[in-house]
């Protein structure tokens, strides 16, 4: 359906990401991965879903001047936001055991912005979706640890993983966002080009 909506144009995915891939291909889209390295800093002051805008924002920066008239270009970034703090990937084993000691038993919330560029214009989304772990055991999170090696992805876990499967008790939104990508607000975006 989609794919062929798009045909005239040519979609290019700037993320590293396996998720956010595997996401395309299931939304069954052609598209092309580019990818630029990016210092993932942003201003202290910003907070939630103001970082992950800035972040996309400046994912898709990197590309000025070098889209052609048919390309759309898609970068994104995701966070967790738990007491007023982002969390992303965590530096080692011991950060991230520290990043789940602290979602143990508590409400946080994952933040994805997805940015749209072409030669002409840049649009964003944003989506947030609430996600409650139950208790976790030492045990478990050095189980989860040793197993899944979750070092790549915000917030130390990925909910798709046996962490989500035992430890998530609820969630309120997108469970595609808390993958990475809010699938069902990309398809929608670019069905309405």
């Amino acid at each position: 359906m989609l794919k062929e909506k798009l045909k005239n144009y040519k979609l290019i995915l700037a993320s590293g990401s396996p998720r956010r891939q595997q996401f395309f291909k299931d939304l069954d889209l052609d598209f092309e991965i580019r990818l630029k390295e990016i210092e993932e800093v942003f201003p202290p002051e910003l907070k939630a879903e103001e970082i992950t805008n800035y972040l996309a924002q400046l994912k898709a920066s990197a590309f000025e001047g070098e889209l052609k008239n048919n390309e759309i270009l898609v970068t994104s970034d995701t966070i967790v936001w738990h007491k007023n703090c982002a969390l992303g990937k965590p530096k080692d084993n011991q950060d991230a055991f520290n990043i789940l000691k602290s979602l143990s038993n508590t409400t946080h919330e994952v933040i994805t912005s997805v940015c749209f560029k072409t030669n002409l214009t840049s649009n964003l989304i944003c989506e947030t979706t609430k996600v409650t772990f139950n208790a976790l055991t030492d045990d478990a999170i050095l189980y989860y640890l040793e197993n899944y090696k979750p070092y790549d992805k915000a917030g130390a876990y990925g909910i798709q993983e046996w962490i989500g499967f035992i430890g998530v008790s609820k969630i309120e939104g997108s469970y595609a966002n808390v993958m990475g990508m809010p699938t069902d607000k990309v398809y929608e975006y670019l069905n309405n080009l």
